[in-house]
């Protein structure tokens, strides 16, 4: 499968110039970050993406659209790869705003809050990591499918860090060997 962290957003922006948390709930990519998602699309095309699957949060959400769009590819939004809640931006919106932000999606089977409130353990982001890792190793089409979501789950599942818009391949069967950046 396909691993991509989200594109820049205004978080990581504000959060790289200073180390302060600039208090940004939810934030949306930059226009670097869209160049990014685009840029990531065009470098996915001889993958032969089947699915996506994406984490609720807006930047994930946006940085998976150009990909969606150019490959005509049905998505999955699932809040078990979304973020590790530890800053400001981790904090999600209802899934009724994000239907109004994003008429294309389903996110009727989202919970009100979806993402974990307070900081989430380490221990727990893994368990999340590691129940997704056997859910994707047990599937037929894992090698073609594409997982947009974040920093902290993308390190507890490949113990790798991603820069934004970064991509590797990883193979879900194989959790002691880490993927191999694209």
């Amino acid at each position: 499968m396909f691993l991509l962290r989200h594109g820049q957003s205004y978080f990581n922006l504000h959060f790289n110039q200073s180390g302060i948390d600039p208090g940004i709930h939810d934030p949306e990519l930059t226009p670097h970050g869209i160049n990014q998602a685009t840029a990531a699309a065009t470098a996915l095309a001889n993958t032969g993406l089947s699915r996506i699957i994406v984490s609720p949060y807006t930047r994930a959400l946006q940085t998976a659209e150009p990909i969606r769009v150019m490959y005509g590819l049905p998505m999955n939004i699932m809040q078990e790869v979304r973020e590790r809640t530890a800053f400001s931006c981790d904090v999600g919106t209802s899934p009724d705003l994000l239907a109004k932000r994003f008429p294309q999606h389903n996110f009727a089977h989202l919970p009100h809050t979806w993402w974990h409130e307070g900081t989430e353990s380490l221990e727990a982001t893994a368990a999340r990591a590691s129940a997704f890792r056997s859910l994707m190793a047990a599937r037929q089409d894992s090698a073609t499918i594409l997982l947009v979501s974040h920093w902290a789950f993308i390190l507890a599942l490949t113990g790798v860090s991603l820069e934004n818009a970064e991509i590797m391949e990883y193979d879900p069967a194989s959790p002691a060997r880490p993927g191999i950046a694209l």
